[in-house]
């Protein structure tokens, strides 16, 4: 296998994890609303709240948030100031991406680290979620280093990307001109 075909069979890979990682994101957005609208349904029409809602919805916010950046980072759609780098020339403008790659991958390394680290203290001491809904917190924690993980393989791509002088995978979107 060349180098060529394993780099693009390695980025479908990822790809693939990404968007995965994604669908349960948005699979976690929608069962939050869904049981958002329910517990309002019960409080509000019932008068019978369901007290766990909120702890359960809290739960799956760590996990909609971990498993959905990747992605978001893989298509360019993060939120950026573009204020100096869109002004900048091309060749500056890499240097530039180069720069937010390795900012990121470092950030990934510390969530992997730390966040398995605190996830292994948590499981070695028995920790449970204070509130109505007492589940190991580890299985929660796990989330940190699973999406830093992702993270740290699309931050490795995109600097794949660069050393090689290819495009970037997904340029950030144009801001809407503003009607005058």
């Amino acid at each position: 296998m060349t180098r060529g075909a394993a780099a693009a069979l390695a980025a479908r890979i990822l790809g693939a994890a990404a968007d995965g990682a994604l669908a349960l994101s948005a699979i976690g957005v929608l069962v939050s609303f869904a049981l958002i609208a329910w517990s309002v349904v019960m409080r509000y029409v019932f008068n019978q709240a369901p007290v766990w809602v909120d702890d359960v919805v809290g739960f799956m916010l760590v996990g909609i948030v971990m498993l959905g950046a990747a992605q978001v980072l893989r298509r360019g759609d993060h939120i950026g100031v573009d204020l100096l780098t869109s002004r900048l020339p091309p060749r500056a403008r890499r240097w530039a991406d180069a720069w937010s790659s390795l900012a990121v991958l470092a950030v990934s390394l510390i969530l992997m680290v730390n966040g398995w680290r605190t996830a292994m203290f948590a499981r070695q001491l028995g920790i449970v979620a204070e509130g109505r809904v007492e589940i190991p917190v580890f299985w929660l924690q796990l989330l940190l280093p699973l999406g830093g993980l992702l993270m740290a393989l699309v931050a490795l791509e995109a600097l794949a990307r660069l050393a090689a002088g290819a495009p970037p995978l997904a340029a950030p979107r144009e801001p809407a001109e503003r009607p005058q």
